[in-house]
């Protein structure tokens, strides 16, 4: 499964990338923003039976980055959108993010997720923040992984299992129409 994580620059995708991922090598280090992309693979147990490969694409949210965009998208599964809730430019910004790699892509509500990423120390608050109406549907979880670490990871997981719920019944779909 391919997840795409996009949003902005310095909002803190690649420390939650590398949390949710359980690689380490990033956190607490200086910032570094990504170049291009940076592909984690992990593996996310569904039902603690089966077990999926996932790949989680740390695109970077720099727009000089704009050209590859079309080339991270293919094959994508689901996309989650990071932000920082306390930067007002982010709220914004992520509308320009969700019509270039969701709604381009025709990806359903299912498959995205928000993220409104709390850096340490902001005194974060977990009410939604203000956003477009087409970002208002979508799920969102706050992290606050100074605090609530295993809620984050929790509520990531349920998403990636609903992903896969989702793909497999397309599977199965077009497995009928072809007998039919």
């Amino acid at each position: 499964m391919k997840i795409l994580l996009i949003g902005p620059s310095e909002c803190g995708k690649t420390v939650l990338a590398s949390f949710l991922s359980d690689t380490t090598e990033t956190i607490g280090a200086d910032y570094s923003p990504t170049q291009g992309v940076r592909i984690l693979e992990f593996e996310s147990y569904g039902n603690k039976k089966s077990a999926y490969e996932v790949e989680l694409w740390d695109c970077a949210g720099d727009f000089k980055f704009e050209s590859c965009w079309p080339a991270l998208m293919k094959d994508a599964n689901g996309v989650v959108t990071v932000f920082n809730p306390d930067v007002p430019s982010h709220l914004k910004e992520i509308e320009t993010w969700h019509s270039t790699f969701i709604s381009s892509q025709g990806l359903q509500d299912a498959q995205c997720l928000l993220i409104a990423h709390h850096k340490p120390g902001s005194g974060a608050g977990t009410t939604r923040p203000p956003l477009a109406p087409q970002l208002n549907k979508l799920p969102l979880i706050h992290s606050i992984l100074e605090e609530e670490p295993e809620d984050v990871r929790q509520e990531f997981h349920k998403y990636l299992g609903n992903v896969m719920r989702m793909l497999s019944e397309n599977q199965e779909r077009e497995e009928m129409s072809l007998i039919t």
